[in-house]
């Protein structure tokens, strides 16, 4: 991924800093819409995932709409220049004002998931003189075999309405008078690489569409989320994930009926991999059977590794020498502020530059002041 004269560059540079090669997003783009635009599905870029400048610019120039989960990213996608037509808004705890901005802006779906949500955005869109275009977000109790922390279909989650809720559910929207039903919503959680996954999940969603039909609740649009993962082992290797297949599977099992719209949410599957976190080697320090190598980045800059045990590809880019077991730890003042434990580098000595790579996705977007750091600023390949 890195050219010498690249390498050459980052050298020149105080560190830490996010590099984007916005080359390998725009192939990644490519594959991904050709897929899209095969079967006629339609995707809105999750803004959570990434939400620079440069890299909403391109996605909409890649004809991707925005979901959002926030009322400020739904205030930024519009003022990015997002169709709201084309604008989603999901989150389990939408406030009365992030439901105003939404309304106002005249977005395509509000992404339910709870009763009382329903029945407050009735209510305020009722006092703004407005009809709300609600699509329900479904828990479909399938299990996405991920990490804990990113798994969201599960019954046990906070994420969505459950099967038993579906006539209580029906009954509201039918009884609210501000709300229009746009679909269903479905989302089972994040870094995927089992596809039997979304197997699983398009025939879980044909049952529950069924299910919506049969009782008057025709669907005219099915929102089967993101999650799609990617290899954070080798990057070089796999930089675009499957997007072939992924689509294959689901237009295989999922049942459409004339009119309906397929929508999906993708964010680490088309922007994780064209991102790395560049550091300096602070230190090297000998402990007791190891030895530590200290970057100038932390988990203040990358929390994945401290949140969710997450681990990214660590490259020495300067060293040549013989390899050797480190332990790769930032500066901040926290025993989780590890990013590998027992990795075989090259000699590694002070001033040598590192990429921790694949954190395009919930990388700078998450980053903190924690420990009054500053916040690492971003380079583009172009």
């Amino acid at each position: 991924m890195f050219d010498s004269n690249t390498i050459k560059l980052f050298g020149t540079l105080e560190t830490p800093f996010y590099y984007y090669d916005m080359g390998l997003l725009r192939k990644t783009l490519e594959m991904y819409t050709t897929e899209l635009k095969k079967y006629g599905f339609h995707a809105h870029y999750a803004l959570k995932a990434n939400a620079n400048e440069r890299i909403l610019k391109m996605m909409l120039e890649y004809g991707l709409g925005a979901d959002c989960v926030s009322g400020n990213e739904v205030s930024l996608a519009l003022e990015k220049g997002f169709d709201p037509g084309n604008v989603v808004f999901a989150g389990v705890g939408k406030s009365d004002k992030e439901i105003k901005t939404a309304l106002a802006g005249g977005i395509f779906s509000f992404n339910c998931e709870s009763i009382p949500e329903i029945q407050i955005i009735d209510q305020i869109a009722g006092s703004m003189g407005k009809k709300a275009s609600v699509s329900l977000r479904i828990n479909p109790d399938v299990d996405a075999h991920t990490h804990k922390y990113i798994t969201t279909g599960k019954s046990q989650n906070k994420f969505g309405i459950s099967h038993w809720m579906f006539d209580d559910i029906i009954k509201v929207m039918r009884q609210s008078k501000n709300v229009e039903f746009a679909g269903l919503h479905f989302h089972v959680g994040s870094q995927i690489t089992d596809l039997k996954v979304f197997e699983m999940l398009s025939l879980r969603v044909n049952e529950i569409v069924r299910s919506f039909t049969d009782k008057g609740m025709y669907v005219n649009n099915i929102n089967l989320g993101g999650g799609l993962g990617i290899d954070y082992n080798d990057p070089d290797s796999n930089p675009i994930p499957d997007f072939e297949q992924y689509f294959r599977i689901i237009d295989k099992n999922l049942v459409r009926e004339p009119g309906q719209r397929i929508h999906f949410e993708p964010g680490r599957a088309v922007i994780a991999q064209c991102g790395s976190l560049i550091s300096r080697v602070l230190y090297v320090k000998i402990g007791k059977g190891r030895k530590f190598v200290i970057l100038d980045a932390g988990m203040n800059d990358l929390i994945r590794p401290a949140l969710y045990q997450a681990s990214h590809k660590l490259q020495n880019l300067t060293s040549k020498g013989r390899m050797l077991k480190y332990d790769v730890v930032g500066p901040v003042c926290e025993s989780s502020d590890s990013f590998g434990k027992n990795i075989l580098l090259p000699s590694t000595g002070r001033g040598d530059l590192f990429a921790i790579r694949s954190a395009g996705a919930y990388g700078q977007v998450m980053a903190m002041r924690y420990n009054q750091r500053d916040l690492a600023p971003e380079i583009y390949s172009e």
